[in-house]
């Protein structure tokens, strides 16, 4: 088998893309889809963390619930977070993986507390490790807490499961603009001063700072995570000194020069 591209990676679903079609609360196939994707990794030999989001659960910023005090709506959020995390470990552990889950919020009655050393002895023992609770901060998405324990942990990448069909970065949402440019590669300074969604912006310096690249891939796709360690090129990969002027056509086959 070919040597995996990273050693060590932290793996970042979207609490949406846990939640299959509907795109709230919990699919147990694509709960068993992302777990058996995790477990084709893990048997490459590579070292997988994990951090999820909870918008399936809670998004307390928008809608009928907008007027609420941020940070309680955000600690909600992460409550919704362990909810994943915990569901998830559960289809892990059915299909015989080892996986503990750490919380940055104590709740020494379902998961460890996140200690550095003891997620990084997990990780050597060969378990999974799924991160919950965010970074225990109001104010901090769960890609900046992916950012922050990719570096925590020396992962050499962060892969950010999309769902909803977009699997990579463009140069517009191409759900609904089909003139649309996907990029094979894009450097993080594009990605913030084009505003283009891929992570926050806090995510995307700090990665940036710490020399993390990030592949954004649509998670839904069988064998995507695997494909992405043996470094076939899926999705978008966002890093340093990345090509400016590379990208293609949501339709077409061949890469096309574009302005970005």
């Amino acid at each position: 088998m070919t040597s995996p591209r990273w050693k060590r990676i932290v793996f970042k679903p979207s609490g949406e893309a846990l939640a299959g079609a509907s795109g709230s609360g919990l699919d147990g196939p694509t709960l068993d889809h992302t777990a058996r994707e995790i477990i084709a990794v893990r048997e490459m030999g590579v070292d997988v963390s994990v951090v999820v989001g909870g918008g399936n659960f809670w998004r307390g910023r928008t809608g009928a619930m907008s007027g609420m005090d941020a940070t309680q709506s955000d600690h909600i959020g992460m409550l919704g977070t362990v909810m994943n995390a915990l569901a998830l470990q559960d289809s892990l552990e059915r299909l015989g993986q080892d996986t503990r889950v750490l919380s940055a919020i104590e709740m020494p009655r379902i998961a460890e507390p996140y200690i550095r050393r003891r997620a990084m002895r997990h990780l050597e023992k060969g378990r999974v490790v799924i991160f919950a609770a965010g970074t225990g901060n109001p104010f901090f998405t769960t890609d900046t807490a992916a950012a922050l324990r990719a570096a925590e942990m020396d992962a050499n990448a962060l892969l950010k499961g999309t769902h909803s069909g977009v699997d990579g970065v463009y140069s517009a949402d191409p759900r609904k603009d089909a003139s649309a440019v996907k990029y094979e590669q894009i450097d993080y300074m594009d990605v913030m001063t084009k505003d283009l969604k891929v992570m926050d912006a806090t995510a995307i310096a700090f990665c940036r700072d710490n020399d993390i690249p990030i592949v954004v891939f649509d998670m839904s796709t069988p064998g995507a995570l695997q494909q992405i360690l043996s470094g076939d090129q899926v999705g978008t990969i966002v890093h340093a000194g990345a090509p400016r002027l590379r990208g293609r056509r949501r339709d077409d086959e061949d890469p096309v020069d574009i302005e970005i």
